[in-house]
């Protein structure tokens, strides 16, 4: 595919390409790379092995169960992309999904979702990665929770789509990542659809008004009241308009906030 400017780019360097190239080719990260705006390329870690058999792990140093993935390769495959990337005038960025890395959040997303250099994900496998590689390219860490996983591939997968669905155009209604859980550090407001009626739950009378401002004020107050029943910890210390507030109030004097949130008013 040809350069573009503006393209989010991912190169995802992996000992097991089968994992990721059939998630890529469905939904939204599908229609991202059709509309031009994404290109994931997928490389295999084995085809920069340098020995005739491909071996890109070994025993650990010191013992230990389980195999650790050779710093050579995984160091080859990076040089690769570079000089790749240099071809374009692009500059590259190395992630490093790992459990002692930096979560993941909404504002990291949107920082990669900016991002213009060519962004390479290393996927480890086995019992680790020799420390070398750490050393050698300093990348940037990265967890998807506090949680192992069998490799890196999933969280790889991950940082593509949470990114990806922030750039403008690659989904349908751009509406839908301002509106969304965490957008800005609330869950989402509950949503229904047709039927009215399902096993005698019928649709909140508000949302069948017509009136854009009612229902505008219900799921601002919904969105509290599923951040502070499910998240209480996302309402400690932010900034609340007096609109949040109010609603705020509103929900106390219902009996639903029985715990005091720390909060601070925006001017």
């Amino acid at each position: 595919m040809d350069w573009v400017p503006s393209m989010l780019r991912f190169e995802v360097l992996t000992l097991f390409p089968g994992m990721v190239e059939p998630v890529l080719a469905h939904s939204m990260l599908k229609r991202g790379q059709e509309k031009g705006l994404l290109h994931v390329n997928v490389r295999n870690l084995r085809d920069f092995a340098s020995d005739r058999h491909k071996v890109v792990d070994d025993t650990p140093y010191g013992g230990g169960a389980g195999m650790v993935m050779k710093a050579d390769p995984i160091l080859q495959a990076v040089a690769a992309v570079r000089r790749d990337a240099q071809l374009n005038g692009e500059d590259i960025r190395v992630v490093f999904p790992t459990p002692q890395g930096r979560r993941l959040t909404q504002p990291y997303a949107q920082e990669l979702a900016g991002e213009r250099r060519r962004i390479v994900i290393l996927c480890g496998h086995y019992e680790g990665v020799d420390e070398r590689v750490r050393l050698t390219l300093t990348p940037e860490e990265v967890s998807v929770g506090d949680y192992i996983l069998t490799g890196g591939e999933l969280p790889a997968l991950v940082l593509i789509d949470a990114a990806a669905r922030l750039v403008p155009g690659v989904l349908g209604d751009p509406r839908s990542t301002l509106e969304e859980s965490f957008s800005e550090s609330l869950l989402e407001y509950p949503q229904y659809t047709k039927p009215a009626e399902i096993g005698g739950i019928g649709v909140p009378e508000v949302l069948l008004s017509g009136h854009h401002e009612a229902i505008r004020l219900w799921r601002r107050k919904q969105a509290l009241r599923s951040t502070y029943l499910r998240r209480p910890d996302l309402l400690h210390d932010r900034s609340f308009t007096s609109e949040d507030r109010q609603l705020l109030d509103e929900l106390k004097s219902e009996g639903l906030l029985t715990v005091p949130i720390s909060r601070r008013e925006e001017g």
